[in-house]
């Protein structure tokens, strides 16, 4: 029989496991909670509109195993809601996936509300998600954060949403590093431009679909295949930062 062991490494399946995702309604986390799902993983997902609730939940039974809830992360007892509605469906979660984001544009463009919004969703949301994640998982499991190539790519009219995701990297960074030695491994996704609700209207549906069609734009399936490859590496290895961008993508 041929010894294969130093041709390639082993890496784990998602068969069995459990995964939080917010945001998990539309968009990136809609497309991650479909992929796990039909690879075997159970998922509890959250979004704001019921109506996009029940529409990724009837998709993802389809191919899986999921349930979810309605509710806004930007509210300050939201995340500990979440946790609390997930814990009763998922008996044993490992994978928690920091993904809920709303758009945000130039600080000059946008009012104080608006910004406070944004941070409390983007920004805080984040931290006290991966907080609640840690906490959950104890000694084990994946928190994926799902950020932006924007924290690179800098331009006059993403001042707030680049500051921000900014911020995510290097918070994923260092929680990294934290959390390793106690057995969670986390890493941070960075795509580039992504068919999504959050596009409107600056780029409308008919415009996504065209950039996809010319390879100027990815489609939400592609990062969550990234998610995919990076929740079945050995346990040993963490893909600390991946970033995905459209192969025609210039900017």
């Amino acid at each position: 029989m041929t010894d294969l062991a130093d041709a390639h490494t082993q890496l784990s399946t998602l068969k069995g496991r459990q995964a939080l995702i917010t945001g998990g309604t539309t968009g990136i986390g809609r497309a991650i909670a479909v992929l796990l799902a039909s690879e075997g993983a159970k998922v509890f997902i959250c979004g704001r509109t019921p109506e996009h609730l029940e529409d990724a939940l009837e998709r993802i039974r389809e191919v899986g195993e999921g349930d979810g809830i309605a509710l806004d992360l930007a509210e300050p007892d939201a995340v500990r809601q979440f946790f609390e509605a997930a814990k009763a469906c998922l008996p044993s979660p490992d994978i928690v996936v920091v993904n809920a984001a709303v758009a945000a544009g130039g600080l000059s463009d946008v009012s104080v509300e608006e910004l406070r919004y944004a941070i409390a969703t983007d920004f805080t949301a984040y931290l006290t998600t991966a907080h609640a994640g840690a906490e959950l998982l104890k000694d084990k499991g994946d928190i994926v954060l799902i950020g932006s190539m924007s924290a690179h790519v800098l331009g006059p009219g993403s001042t707030v949403y680049a500051g921000i995701k900014a911020g995510i990297a290097g918070f994923s960074e260092a929680l990294r590093r934290e959390l390793g030695s106690k057995g969670i491994k986390v890493s941070l996704v960075e795509p580039g431009k992504t068919g999504a609700d959050m596009q409107y209207p600056d780029v409308p549906a008919e415009k996504q679909r065209e950039m996809i069609r010319e390879e100027t734009m990815l489609r939400a399936e592609d990062i969550a295949v990234g998610v995919h490859y990076l929740l079945t590496q050995p346990r040993r290895a963490v893909v600390q930062q991946l970033t995905i961008v459209p192969r025609a993508q210039e900017e």
